[in-house]
């Protein structure tokens, strides 16, 4: 398709050129005219009529919207249309989990930011605890695959071909424990992930942080986190100083905190968890009972934005209620949801759509302005995050829609990642097989622990007895295969799944079968366990863990894969280790195993009664009940 461009394109040209590596299309003076056009405070508006198109829009980000859309209405063949978009929210973008091990690299990101820019999104946070580099601080993010300061300001200079603001997101309390393991790091700590408040160091620390972090960024906004803080001040500034109040310290540590990012001429966001826990006697800090005394907010600085986060609400009403109460503090709080990508190799959209539908209706009732959403990824990140492209694209037909029409979001997200709706839906059924609920509300994560569970221990066999899980897996890994596209270039995201599915058709059910064999004392079923069964998912391990790998740096720098590569040998080594220890049983080396002599418990009691198979958010909790490593005290 050749396109002839007319009008002011200086600031839009970087981009357009861009666009040409995922979009068909080239720039021509005896292309289809398009005029286009920059007015301030416009809605989006494109059309096409006797052979001409007409693109107006008010903020750079808008015009690829647009573009995107008016490509996706030529190559449908159309002979006229005329579309009008008007944005929802100032702000909307993802966030960018870049700690928990997967670090994103450079050309990836810059394939997503196209891909962003596509969907309309206007800005992203890159959630670094302490993945870029900072002064005279050589342990800051060691091995971790940490950014340097020109990597972060090529990807800001390329998001601003598109009118993307990257926003730094950082922390300044706690979920520093990748740093503070360091005994480099000793005097910064108050506890395992916690910083040591009312030190000066701590303070030269922090605005070292904040100094180095904003330099190569052009957005003024900084995200200072401080989430989740239930630790400080318990561990060694309780040892030193003494009880104080955590409402108090807090309030004291962010005024600090807030001082320095004045210094740095900087605005702060921050996550508002904290304060609402604190005023509810259970701890539960998005609870709609939670009333917010006064001195909490008398003593909150007004100077930084609260962001509200919250992923698993499906009701309309509460996530209004909890908006409300945030509203107390004078002011609108900015919104951060989230696609269920983490500790998980399943993207759980049948959670994740429903909330959101639920967030973002809320959010436009109340007049939020600034909203999120979250891409998580706790323990290790098995999974990745273009998994999570259709919930992205959700998120951006509501932020130019008062209601999101399903079918376009089915076009668009077509038309911008190049996979379909129910590809991506797929995904959901890996945490889905017999005995959960099709929308998987409880969170239930089984593809992950039957995977990690080892087989002679069986951790998680109770919570599958009964289930047929062969067939429903079976079926599943065909399903994904017949449903993938080779000429699409995100289809490598499914060769993950799809021979997961594989292992999880053997793997998910056979401890339940060799506990049985061995109560039966069935030496037949065993000696055909460990002769054929167990070798058969050993070599599906193998194939699963080399298309993991593959797909791993295909996106990821290469720090973090040795976490899932041990993840992996480990299995391998357990079902070796299976092998023998059947195979010396019932060839009368050893008279009983006693692993399977145990009797099997819920991992989660009270499992049973749920809809659910149940939640587990650690591998090393999955693989054994016994010491990966010792728990010192918090500090």
């Amino acid at each position: 398709m050749n396109i002839q461009l007319v009008g002011n394109t200086a600031e839009l040209m970087d981009g357009i050129e861009e666009l040409k590596g995922i979009l068909d299309f080239a720039i021509s003076d005896s292309g289809i005219p398009l005029t286009i056009e920059q007015r301030d405070g416009s809605d989006l508006c494109i059309s096409f009529k006797d052979g001409q198109g007409k693109i107006i829009y008010n903020q750079k980000i808008h015009f690829f919207r647009a573009f995107g859309l008016y490509i996706e209405q030529l190559q449908e063949k159309k002979d006229e249309f005329d579309l009008t978009e008007s944005p929802q929210f100032s702000t909307i973008g993802p966030m960018f989990d870049l700690s928990r091990n997967a670090v994103i690299k450079i050309p990836t990101f810059k394939d997503t930011i196209r891909r962003l820019a596509l969907m309309g999104f206007n800005s992203a946070m890159l959630y670094m605890e302490d993945t870029f580099e900072i002064n005279n601080e050589p342990y800051f993010g060691y091995m971790r695959g940490r950014y340097s300061h020109d990597e972060l300001e090529t990807l800001d200079d390329y998001a601003d071909f598109y009118g993307i603001e990257l926003i730094p997101c950082i922390q300044t309390l706690a979920h520093l424990e990748e740093f503070l393991k360091w005994s480099a790091a000793s005097r910064y700590k108050d506890t395992r992930g916690a910083l040591l408040l009312e030190s000066e160091e701590t303070y030269s620390f922090i605005e070292n942080m904040i100094s180095s972090v904003s330099k190569p960024f052009r957005s003024k906004k900084i995200h200072i986190g401080m989430d989740e803080a239930e630790e400080v001040g318990r561990g060694i500034y309780l040892n030193k100083n003494g009880y104080k109040p955590r409402f108090e310290m807090m309030a004291t540590h962010l005024r600090k905190v807030l001082d320095i990012v004045e210094k740095n001429g900087l605005e702060a966001m921050m996550w508002s968890d904290m304060f609402l826990k604190l005023a509810n006697s259970s701890g539960d800090h998005y609870s709609k009972d939670t009333e917010i005394p006064d001195y909490i907010i008398e003593m909150t600085p007004k100077d930084v934005q609260l962001m509200y986060w919250q992923y698993n609400a499906t009701d309309k009403d509460h996530y209004t209620s909890i908006l409300k109460k945030h509203k107390a503090f004078g002011r609108t709080p900015a919104f951060a949801g989230g696609m269920w990508v983490w500790n998980t190799f399943a993207t759980n959209y049948g959670l994740s759509l429903q909330a959101t539908e639920a967030a973002l209706s809320a959010c436009k009732e109340e007049g939020v302005q600034d909203v999120y959403v979250t891409l998580w990824g706790d323990d290790g990140y098995e999974n990745n995050f273009y998994s999570s492209l259709l919930g992205l694209q959700l998120y951006a037909e509501h932020a130019y829609s008062k209601e999101v029409d399903r079918e376009k979001l089915a076009k668009r997200v077509k038309f911008c990642t190049g996979i379909e709706e129910q590809a991506y839906m797929l995904l959901n059924q890996l945490d889905t097989p017999p005995g959960v609920e099709p929308d998987n509300k409880e969170q239930t994560n089984p593809s992950k622990f039957l995977l990690w569970q080892d087989v002679l221990l069986g951790l998680f066999d109770k919570h599958v007895e009964g289930l047929d899980m062969k067939p429903y897996y079976e079926e599943l890994e065909k399903t994904i295969n017949e449903g993938r596209n080779a000429a699409a270039d995100l289809d490598f995201i499914f060769d993950v799944p799809e021979k997961l599915a594989s292992v999880l058709a053997l793997k998910a059910g056979v401890g339940v079968k060799l506990k049985q064999a061995y109560d039966d004392k069935n030496t037949d079923l065993l000696k055909r366990i460990a002769a054929n069964e167990l070798p058969e998912i050993a070599k599906r391990v193998k194939a699963l863990r080399d298309a993991h790998r593959t797909q791993w740096f295909k996106i990821n720098k290469p720090f973090g894969w040795e976490v899932i590569d041990i993840r992996y040998g480990g299995l391998q080594n357990r079902l070796d280790t299976a092998i023998e220890r059947i195979n010396d049983y019932v060839e009368k080396r050893i008279d009983h195993i006693e692993e399977l002599e145990q009797e099997r418990l819920y991992f989660t009691p009270g499992v049973e009664k749920s809809t659910g198979l149940g939640w587990c958010s650690y591998y090393y909790r999955m693989a054994s009940p016994n010491v990966f490593f010792h728990v010192l005290p918090i500090y």
